[in-house]
């Protein structure tokens, strides 16, 4: 008995010192000066009604005030792509999702304030869709001659790629077809009323508006296939057209499918402009990377976005804040 009480005494000596240590460290970590999260206000450009820009958007916002509760960040509606790499550039907006094609060409276009354009992310990727009714004839790009296709208004990301597809099945757009100006917002229902015979969509997968036209409308749509010669047709032009890769819509993308469908997909990335607080800009891209997963619960394309290909924002380089984060995370 007598050798074992001083054991006893000096494990709880030893267990007050290390409870000692944990309230102190606590306390310091309280008191200790932490940086202060940015403020101010952004505005924040995303897409169309049922898009997943805007889906993705409302998502990241709400963990960007979760993590900067004193900065507020105003979402716009926009047309897509091109209306979103113009507002930022021209700083009608702060930051914005769009497709690496559409700034490439803005870029190249030389118009106003391509110079400023930033990276902050590479989020996912875009499926080109161009959907039909199930009991359709169309069965490539060139069967469109003479239809009713929306192809999206002149802003958007996916009429520059409908544009670009359909010249190359040698289709003009303006003259072979009957291009609608309608978006992922109005297509699906003029296309289940019959005002329209087809209509193209780029967005990630899967998009809000066909899910619930086939799941809460029952309508029984498809997928013309945009074949994997047509994608190299247009990627062997290089330069903007190199954004364009090969792929497939995989059968679970939407329950109406039968089976997979070839198509192209472009990259989405996260754009600022070079003048934005580069502390701020850290902190976004730390909340892009660090929501993936929240946000993948609702979005699905959101789950692929990953550390390892964020920095990768070509055309553009990375925004300093941007680099920063990633400098700091870096193994």
């Amino acid at each position: 008995m007598v050798q074992v009480l001083p054991r006893i005494a000096k494990r709880h000596a030893l267990l007050g010192s290390v409870a000692a240590l944990v309230v102190l460290g606590l306390l310091a970590w309280w008191l200790w000066p932490r940086e202060e999260a940015p403020t101010g206000t952004i505005t924040f450009m995303t897409g169309a009604p049922r898009g997943v820009y805007q889906q993705y958007g409302n998502q990241l916002r709400t963990a960007i005030v979760g993590d900067m509760p004193g900065l507020r960040v105003d979402l716009e509606a926009s047309d897509g792509s091109q209306d979103n790499v113009r507002a930022v550039a021209t700083g009608e907006a702060d930051v914005a999702i769009a497709a690496a094609d559409a700034v490439q060409t803005y870029i190249e276009e030389g118009r106003p304030g391509a110079e400023k354009l930033r990276g902050v992310a590479r989020l996912y990727d875009d499926y080109m869709q161009l959907v039909v009714p199930a009991d359709s004839t169309i069965q490539n790009v060139s069967e469109l001659k003479g239809k009713r296709v929306a192809v999206g208004p002149e802003g958007s990301g996916v009429r520059l790629i409908a544009e670009r597809l359909l010249a190359a099945d040698g289709l003009d757009i303006d003259k072979d077809i009957d291009a609608r100006p309608d978006t992922i917002g109005t297509s699906p229902e003029a296309l289940r009323t019959g005002k329209i015979d087809a209509f193209f969509w780029s967005g990630g997968l899967p998009t809000k508006g066909l899910t619930n036209l086939a799941d809460q409308q029952k309508y029984n749509f498809r997928l013309v296939p945009i074949s994997s010669d047509l994608v190299t047709k247009l990627h062997d032009q290089g330069g903007v057209f190199s954004h364009y890769r090969t792929s497939v819509v995989p059968t679970d993308a939407y329950s109406v499918l039968s089976g997979s469908v070839p198509t192209l997909t472009v990259a989405n990335l996260l754009i600022t402009r070079e003048d934005m607080d580069p502390r701020l800009v850290e902190w976004l891209t730390r909340v892009v990377l660090k929501s993936r997963d929240k946000i993948g619960e609702d979005v699905h394309a959101a789950q692929v976005v990953d550390l390892r290909t964020a920095i990768y924002t070509d055309p553009l380089p990375l925004h300093e804040g941007a680099r920063a984060y990633y400098l700091s995370v870096k193994p």
